[in-house]
């Protein structure tokens, strides 16, 4: 509730309120501005002393995020959470700064650790690439949102861009992983 109350647009998912999407834009002045990503959230029954399990569903160039599956790095999330966090913490604090400051060093994405560690420009231009294929904001916002009506579409998965039959069961499996 309170995250809904922030002005952040969520999507439950079968009015379930321990699962749903959240719209989560890129931080500025960083290669992730302008993009735009649909995060997977699912609350264990004992949240908030458990935390919670967050993924994005669109594809996103980060060493600390699992390209294919979208689970996301952070000590944070996965082993420091603490009932004082809460969802607001998670979208306002922790996403932003996962993305402008990757840690290479732990990576879920050994290429793009590398990429970043080696040739940071090209880290940039490689994301940028994403933001662009993946996160259009017209193609990811969530229908039924807070604010937006817009029709959400899935990220394609194919080489070439565009969406395939076969995709829209690779884009459920990838939605289904980063629960687990």
């Amino acid at each position: 509730m309170k995250l809904m109350m922030s002005d952040w647009k969520v999507e439950m998912v079968e009015d379930n309120v321990n699962e749903f999407y959240v719209e989560f834009k890129g931080p500025r002045e960083s290669p992730y501005e302008g993009g735009c990503w649909k995060v997977h959230v699912e609350l264990p029954e004992a949240y908030p002393y458990k935390s919670p399990s967050i993924g994005f569903v669109n594809k996103i160039y980060h060493p600390n995020v699992d390209e294919m599956a979208g689970s996301v790095c952070l000590d944070v999330i996965n082993q420091t959470w603490s009932p004082m966090f809460d969802l607001v913490n998670v979208f306002e604090v922790f996403l932003p700064q996962l993305l402008l400051y990757p840690n290479p060093t732990d990576p879920l994405n050994g290429e793009a650790a590398a990429m970043l560690m080696r040739e940071p420009e090209a880290y940039s231009r490689k994301v940028r690439e994403y933001v662009q294929r993946f996160a259009r904001p017209e193609e990811n916002s969530m229908k039924g949102s807070n604010k937006d009506e817009s029709d959400n579409e899935e990220m394609p998965d194919s080489e070439d861009g565009f969406l395939t039959d076969s995709d829209d069961d690779e884009t459920a499996q990838r939605a289904e992983i980063c629960t687990q």
